[in-house]
């Protein structure tokens, strides 16, 4: 079986996103490679993903703050004698506040992980679908790509860096069989806002918010077609095509007014998403993890 079928990596694939683009790439029967940081919640999807398909899935427990994490997934691979057909580079996280108040290092983290592990699994991935001729990969940026964000200051950087990165190389890998995709969601119900520490916030708090399921539907389709780049839902699309147009300044207080305290008493307090939801139980056995 695994020989003969097709086999994708996520990152982050015990909540939100990822998880859901785990459940689509099983039900089209692909063998998975599931990387997250908490083996529990790894072998739980693991068995959740091996019910929907008729799949093999492997589980590998990494932490990607740490440098060098990528370069032992690269390995785990090689070693495994596994030809990675799909790259989904969905892990990350962002931190709310003042910059000048969060601490350094959680920002390091971050830059860790949105950008140096990213690129460098699209390095180690790429050069092999690329010499092969065949391959695809989906790069989560976000609707903040282009929305310079007080208050996720280095989140909304990261994620300009990694829309930058991978417009550049859809240039550079035109020629060839293999496709990049840059995912752009507007914020979603997953645990993001936890890790951030943001669920106090407007932005969270207030106005609507699409599922994990539908964000991961977009992005698969529009893998799957080839496409540039994706932008789930229409009132994304609508924003995304204001930021090109607005200047930055006006962006950037429009972003301020949301990163700030909500007012709203019964706003929305914890994601709705069961795998979210448990990654977010995870999180909180553990003193100061993120």
């Amino acid at each position: 079986m695994e020989n003969n079928q097709k086999h994708a990596l996520i990152t982050g694939a015990t909540s939100g996103i990822g998880y859901e683009l785990a459940k689509l790439f099983a039900k089209d029967n692909y063998n998975l490679v599931l990387v997250a940081r908490n083996e529990e919640n790894l072998k739980i999807t693991a068995k959740e993903m091996e019910a929907l398909g008729n799949i093999h899935t492997h589980v590998l427990p990494i932490d990607l703050f740490v440098a060098g994490a990528a370069e032992k997934i690269y390995s785990f691979t090689r070693e495994k004698g596994i030809t990675v057909d799909v790259l989904v580079n969905d892990a990350g996280q962002g931190e709310g506040g003042l910059f000048i108040e969060t601490a350094l290092q959680r920002e390091f983290d971050i830059i860790q992980l949105n950008i140096v592990a990213l690129v460098s699994l699209t390095k180690y991935y790429l050069k092999e679908m690329v010499a092969r001729n065949s391959g695809k990969i989906l790069q989560l940026a976000s609707s903040v790509s282009k929305a310079p964000s007080p208050n996720l200051s280095v989140y909304a950087a990261t994620k300009a860096f990694v829309l930058s990165f991978t417009e550049a190389l859809q240039k550079e890998i035109e020629d060839t069989e293999v496709t990049m995709t840059a995912l752009q969601p507007h914020k979603t119900d997953t645990d993001f806002f936890h890790k951030a520490k943001s669920e106090h916030t407007k932005n969270y708090k207030e106005g609507m918010i699409y599922t994990p399921e539908e964000v991961a539907k977009a992005g698969y389709d529009g893998l799957m077609n080839g496409d540039a780049t994706v932008l789930p839902g229409a009132m994304n699309k609508m924003q995304n095509a204001m930021n090109l147009v607005l200047p930055d300044s006006a962006i950037a207080a429009t972003m301020d007014h949301l990163g700030q305290p909500s007012e709203k008493e019964k706003g929305r307090t914890q994601t709705n998403h069961p795998a979210s939801a448990r990654e977010r139980k995870s999180i909180n056995k553990v003193n100061g993890d993120y």
